[in-house]
């Protein structure tokens, strides 16, 4: 018997009021067996379907009752004819819920009391109908008795209840009764349950595996060298990827039944002085290029230029949550929990982790998960404050990067622009009201694609094409599955039904040519058709404005504009401040009773506005200090006084948010007071 072997018995309500929900289960059901066929072949799955008109099953048989519930299929290892059978269900005519007692007496006869592998029972229904009342005692008990039998061998529950769009109206009283009663398994054993409302969350609802978790640390949480709590370290989350495709090998005898078809390679090294000398592993050495040579190094070396850290996690202080970005975030969250049964363990977490809450602050640590780990990581640590007495409080781990991983992406914001750029009234009402369209939790509804809900989508059509492909080997690509579209693609309800909103907001946003951006010669040519005279005039030798290199004499603030706005590496930005600087300094310098004054101020102008887009205030306000103290020294004060009848000022806090001038000091920079007139005493 396979080791972590999964038995799972599938528990199926086609009852009339679930018609309209069997579709989107069919996939459901028939994409758990797929992925079982990639993860895991030794699984063994059972379904049950009730609410059916025909009965067929044991417990009819031998002690009676259980109708309208018939054995799909008997456990056992998952196979392709369960898929093709899961998606051709069959329309049942009554309402009834006896399938627990059924599956869980399957699961009894086929592993007994003594197997330790996972045991499941996953139910699928919409809980509309009054279950039967029990021979004896009352709901409440059945239901708690046979939740004590679950729990005697070990088995869990996932209870998927199906609602909203995916059926009908019902009584109220009766889905809450039933609730109540399914809430009693998650009370008294180890089950789930779970409400869905579309066909998006109900595929995502059926876990295809339980992973049990592995703990990554267990040891001290060094808060001092003398204060220290036992904890344990578990990872929270783990991104899914797509399984690994292996080489299949058809050598294998087609009548070997423990064949494994797998391609295994091996590799031989060989002497370059002698190629037909193969290397053995004692005579070979790692070798390393650094430019044209190849270093050898010796595992003895490596060895010795190994940082070894030992293996712990210790507090380097804390900092207010406000100052750790959610999008400082990386790899996977884990979770820290007090040591199992260590009660002052759980005291001293819980009393951290209130007193952390209380303050608004988090934890940042040091950690080495395991001894001889090669690299030590560096995270924060926020409380996790429970709700439910049963279970201790916690915290979350989320890795933050070093300076290395930090990638700065300057973008100006629209709180940095000069106010005749900002958005009108108008227009950020048109806009408030487009974000609030495209809310995904709208007041009074179920939130749409909810995490812990919605499936990759990529996964899921890998996955379908993988089972169509095993059965037609030639089969193409099939369409998107609508309720993959549904994930991928705007809501086309949700367009139609706010189309006002959208015409407002296009309504409220002009598009406007810009000039600027003028046809290369190669485009435009491209674009006129063939022998037309018109538009010659018009064409250029250049790339356009988007490739200028340096600022000429002709039109510099048009050179400065195009090299600013260039994204092709980053060194442009740069470049142009610098050289428009010279540009002026040059202007300023050459100037000959003020000629130049007036280019000088054009160029001024355009380098201050590409300083607040770019938010680089400092450059400006440092070029203006040194431009003007340079004319005093050169005799050159007309200059400064023409600004200053231009009203040319600093770049001040209010237009770049980056800057250190204040409103009052920009207005003052080239006022100067008049000297005062001393009587004269004679």
């Amino acid at each position: 018997m396979a080791r972590n072997k999964d038995g799972m018995v599938l528990l199926i309500d086609v009852s009339p009021s679930m018609h309209k929900a069997l579709p989107e289960i069919e996939k459901v059901c028939s994409m758990l067996v797929e992925k079982k066929l990639i993860y895991n072949k030794y699984d063994e799955v059972g379904a049950v379907l009730f609410g059916t008109e025909d009965t067929e099953n044991e417990l009819t048989t031998e002690v009676g009752g259980y109708k309208h519930v018939v054995v799909l299929q008997n456990i056992k290892v998952v196979d392709g004819h369960l898929v093709e059978t899961l998606q051709q269900l069959p329309r049942g005519t009554h309402e009834v819920l006896d399938a627990i007692i059924v599956g869980l007496d399957m699961l009894i006869k086929k592993y007994g009391e003594t197997y330790k592998g996972k045991k499941r029972l996953c139910l699928i229904t919409n809980a509309q109908f009054p279950t039967k009342f029990p021979q004896e005692g009352t709901k409440e008990e059945q239901v708690t008795t046979i939740a004590g039998h679950m729990n005697k061998h070990g088995m869990r529950m996932e209870s998927i209840v199906v609602r909203g769009k995916l059926t009908g109206e019902a009584d109220k009283n009766i889905m809450d009764e039933n609730d109540h009663l399914l809430g009693i398994f998650s009370r008294k054993t180890c089950a789930k349950l779970v409400h869905v409302e579309s066909p998006t969350s109900l595929l995502g609802a059926l876990r295809t595996r339980k992973i049990s978790p592995v703990t990554i640390f267990r040891g001290d949480l060094e808060l001092s060298p003398k204060m220290k709590i036992k904890v344990w370290v578990y990872k929270k989350t783990s991104e899914e990827k797509f399984p690994t495709l292996k080489k299949y090998s058809e050598k294998a005898p087609p009548t070997d039944r423990f064949a494994t078809h797998e391609v295994k390679v091996d590799f031989e090294y060989k002497s370059v002085e002698d190629p037909s000398k193969v290397v053995p592993p004692d005579q070979r050495i790692k070798g390393y290029r650094y430019g044209p040579q190849v270093i050898p190094i010796s595992s003895a070396e490596w060895d010795a230029v190994k940082f070894k850290p030992e293996k712990s996690v210790k507090l380097l202080g804390f900092s207010d949550a406000k100052n750790i970005m959610r999008h400082y975030y990386m790899k996977d969250v884990n979770i820290f929990i007090p040591e199992p049964g260590n009660t002052r363990a759980i005291l001293a977490v819980s009393a951290l982790a209130r007193a952390m809450k209380d303050m608004n602050k988090v934890a940042i640590m040091r950690c080495v998960w395991r001894q001889g780990q090669g690299n030590v990581v560096v995270g924060v640590l926020t409380p996790n404050v429970s709700d439910n007495d049963n279970i201790p409080d916690s915290f979350y781990f989320n890795v933050l990067p070093f300076a290395e991983d930090v990638r700065e992406f300057q973008f100006p914001s629209f709180s940095n622009f000069p106010e005749s750029w900002q958005p009108s009234e108008q227009q950020q009402e048109a806009a408030d009201g487009l974000v609030k369209m495209l809310d995904l939790a709208p007041p009074g509804k179920e939130e749409a694609l909810l995490p812990s809900l919605t499936p990759n989508p990529v996964l899921e059509r890998f996955y379908r094409h993988l089972e169509l492909k095993s059965r037609q080997p030639d089969a193409v690509v099939p369409p998107l599955d609508e309720t993959l579209r549904t994930i991928t693609e705007p809501d086309k309800e949700l367009i139609s039904q706010n189309k006002s909103i959208i015409d407002v907001f296009h309504s409220r946003f002009e598009l406007k040519e810009n000039p600027k951006l003028k046809k290369s010669s190669r485009r435009f040519l491209r674009d006129k058709p063939s022998g037309s005279k018109e538009g010659e005039d018009h064409l250029s030798i250049t790339d356009g404005p988007n490739k200028v290199e340096k600022i000429g004499d002709t039109t510099p603030v048009q050179d400065f504009e195009a090299m600013i706005s260039r994204r092709d590496s980053p060194k442009w930005v740069g470049k142009a401040i610098k050289d428009m600087k010279n540009k002026i300094h040059d202007l300023v310098e050459d100037s000959y009773e003020g000629d130049n004054y007036s280019k000088a101020l054009e160029c001024l102008i355009a380098l201050r506005k590409g300083c607040i887009l770019e938010q680089e205030p400092k450059e400006f306000n440092d070029f203006l200090c040194n431009l003007c103290k340079f004319c005093e020294e050169k005799a050159l004060g007309s200059f400064c006084g023409f600004l200053a009848s231009k009203e040319l000022t600093l770049i001040p806090k209010r237009e770049a948010i980056d800057s250190e001038v204040t409103d009052d000091e920009a207005k003052s920079f080239l006022v100067k007071s008049e000297p005062k007139l001393e009587a004269m005493i004679e």
